[in-house]
């Protein structure tokens, strides 16, 4: 189980920030657009669709990752469910997620599909087949027997919480993803990149969203 729930403040926009790591937990400018430039587009996807397809995440935060991508799934006609397994160590309560995802009102049908199954653990949303494992993802990710084709590095700034871009990690990162797969991160920090490469994955730094000159990309040799 998790430590603990999140700690929540909100900007005046009603953005919500970690008070534990004081970052909050999507771009100040336009989440949405940041999730599909960093995490859709740096794992060329909706491109690699395809029946069976299986994406991993580390920080589920709002889910706003997940409702990206399964609207995207949808909207490109896929009828077999994609897997979607993210990592959680502090989970957001319901409310707090409806409250942070209403700024997203194009992604409101499935915002609100989602909300409705919402109970913690596993869901099944047709469509979607979700798992959110709560703990310490350095305890969890071992432990999990799954493989993802495409990973969504998602934790809260490297500066504010290193635990979560470790070397460690990153090797579990790369022994949890099918040869070829990807992953994408919004974060250009040497060490996250260095950390990516010894695990073996081939890391190339491309432009970020926004305010953010630089992202990565990496894809499994």
């Amino acid at each position: 189980m998790a430590d603990q729930r999140a700690e929540l403040t909100w900007t005046e926009d009603q953005i919500p920030v970690s008070a534990r790591f004081d970052d909050p937990y999507f771009s100040l400018q336009n989440g949405l657009e940041e999730t599909r430039h960093v995490f859709l587009a740096g794992n060329d996807l909706p491109a690699r669709f395809a029946p069976g397809f299986r994406i991993a995440e580390l920080g589920f935060g709002t889910g706003l990752n997940m409702l990206t991508v399964w609207s995207e799934w949808e909207k490109a006609g896929q009828t077999s469910p994609l897997t979607f397994t993210s990592f959680e160590a502090f989970p957001m309560v319901p409310e707090d997620m409806a409250r942070a995802l209403a700024a997203f009102p194009e992604l409101a049908p499935w915002a609100d599909r989602f909300l409705a199954q919402r109970r913690g653990g596993a869901c099944d949303l047709g469509t979607l087949h979700l798992e959110v494992i709560e703990g310490d993802a350095r305890q969890t990710l071992p432990a999990w027997r799954g493989e993802a084709d495409a990973w969504f590095l998602d934790g809260f700034s490297p500066a504010k919480n290193p635990e979560l871009w470790g070397a460690d990690l990153m090797q579990q990162v790369a022994g949890h993803t099918a040869k070829g797969g990807t992953a994408a991160t919004y974060t250009a920090a040497g060490f996250v990149r260095r950390g990516l490469e010894e695990a073996g994955f081939t890391v190339t730094r491309t432009p970020g969203y926004g305010r953010k000159r630089h992202m990565t990309r990496a894809i499994r040799k």
